[in-house]
């Protein structure tokens, strides 16, 4: 497919020369006199790549280039002048011109620097298209992870979120129970309507149900007006019940008739209401230890659990959290106005050795933590809560995987041998009895650069 050029500019002799020269080079060109008329062009044509007079008779071609990338930032501009000077060049490249062209300038250069800008855009896509890619593949509506556990996890929520069924979502807090609850239903065909989450353990069993199923005025005291209950807020949409073992024998009987024939009653009326609402519980207990002593009914069980999705702790996904280390990290150097580039090799090693009981949730509050005490531009072992330093070799929880164990080991050892070697590769090859080629390839694997090594003057 041919190339979509846009030339502005009110020399109609520079506009009939350069069409019949790019035409000749398979381009399709269109033409404006005026920033108004090529502007409008723009707006309705998909364009390439557009060559823009910087002095126009109805607006000045930098204020055209800045309305331009304010619609498209990537989008290449090429400013051309007969008026040029250093300081112009230097705005327009600033504002975000790809190129700044002195008139007069021959099609054959114009005609190099537009095929420069094009193969430039088409590098960007290719960019943004891999950057996305790569964003999907590690992530699914806000929740990360590359481990096989969350891929796992991510493909399940994927099928299920276009049915109908309840879920039940079991992990220990911090797993981000809420977050899958919110994947599912913001990728159904419910994602239109409220999603209403609430922790059933932080209220009584009395004001629950008023929250849920709504009361009527005068229902008990302090009830001076009817108020409706989240089943009928949330028609058509997601409930999310978490932590639901906690909720007392009654309060179950309750839920089993909602999820039995979609009708309740709200506190203090005979009126049977209806509610077209999808239900997804969690909790951060085993609820099949619940069922077995009694504490939670087996037939609501039964009713919840149609789909199961255990979420796995942090420790046993140990592959995600430098992952979700630079996920937080980015979240809250931008929060902070700090301008941190990364953590150090030390600080992460101390990340993966810890065994999260608080989960992604502690995780995200230690970088939090060391965010805001770092004071250059790299994260250090002393940034990160005392907790997490603190030797735990003999916790079954914190033995690693095989390949994580490996490259620790791997990365501490030729941090090691080039400090004693002085980042003397041949020398580090002859000590490890290993090939200097073996020695740069862990090197480069590591990103271990034996120049930081070397004796200071």
């Amino acid at each position: 497919m041919a190339d979509r050029v846009l030339i502005i500019d009110d020399d109609e002799k520079l506009l009939k020369l350069l069409s019949i020269a790019l035409e000749k080079e398979g381009f399709i060109v269109s033409t404006s006199p005026s920033a108004e008329e090529g502007f409008n062009r723009f707006k309705e044509i998909d364009f390439d790549v557009a060559l823009i007079d910087l002095v126009l008779p109805d607006m000045d071609g930098i204020e055209l280039l800045k309305t331009i990338r304010n619609i498209d930032s990537d989008f290449p501009v090429i400013m051309i002048t007969g008026h040029a000077s250093i300081d112009l060049a230097v705005k327009a490249m600033r504002m975000g011109a790809f190129y700044f062209i002195e008139k007069p300038a021959s099609t054959k250069a114009i005609l190099e620097i537009l095929k420069r800008a094009i193969e430039q855009k088409e590098l960007m896509i290719s960019y943004q298209s891999l950057k996305k890619t790569a964003e999907e593949k590690f992530s699914f509506s806000g929740i990360i992870g590359k481990s096989k556990e969350m891929q796992e996890i991510f493909e399940l929520i994927e099928r299920i979120a276009v049915a109908e069924a309840t879920v039940l979502i079991q992990g220990e807090s911090g797993t981000g129970k809420e977050l899958v609850a919110k994947a599912i239903h913001f990728n159904s065909p419910r994602k239109g309507n409220r999603f209403v989450a609430i922790n059933c353990s932080a209220l009584p069993e009395s004001l629950l149900e008023s929250e849920l199923f709504g009361y009527e005025r005068g229902a008990f005291t302090g009830a001076n007006k009817k108020k409706k209950g989240l089943f009928e807020i949330a028609h058509k949409g997601t409930i999310f019940l978490d932590e639901i073992v906690e909720t007392s024998p009654a309060f179950q009987s309750k839920l089993l008739r909602v999820l039995e024939d979609n009708t309740f009653y709200p506190v203090g009326s005979t009126d049977e209401r209806k509610t077209d609402t999808r239900i997804l519980a969690a909790t951060n207990r085993v609820i099949e230890d619940a069922v077995a002593e009694g504490q939670f009914r087996k037939d609501l069980y039964y009713r919840l659990n149609v789909v199961k999705i255990p979420l796995p702790p942090l420790r046993n996904r140990k592959l995600d959290i430098p992952l979700l280390t630079q996920e937080f990290l980015k979240t809250y150097t931008d929060k902070n106005r700090k301008e941190i580039t990364g953590i150090s090799d030390e600080a992460m090693e101390v990340l993966m050795r810890y065994s999260w009981p608080g989960n992604v949730r502690e995780l995200e509050n230690a970088i939090e933590r060391a965010v805001i005490l770092c004071q250059g531009e790299t994260i250090l072992p002393e940034h990160l809560p005392e907790r997490t330093s603190r030797s735990e070799e003999l916790e079954p929880s914190n033995i690693l995987e095989y390949e994580i164990a490996k490259d620790s080991f791997e990365k501490k050892y030729l941090r090691n041998l080039l400090k004693h070697t002085e980042g003397n590769v041949t020398d580090a090859s002859k000590i490890a009895t290993m090939t200097r080629q073996n020695i740069y390839l862990k090197l480069k694997k590591y990103d271990i650069n034996p120049k930081v090594y070397y004796p200071r003057e």
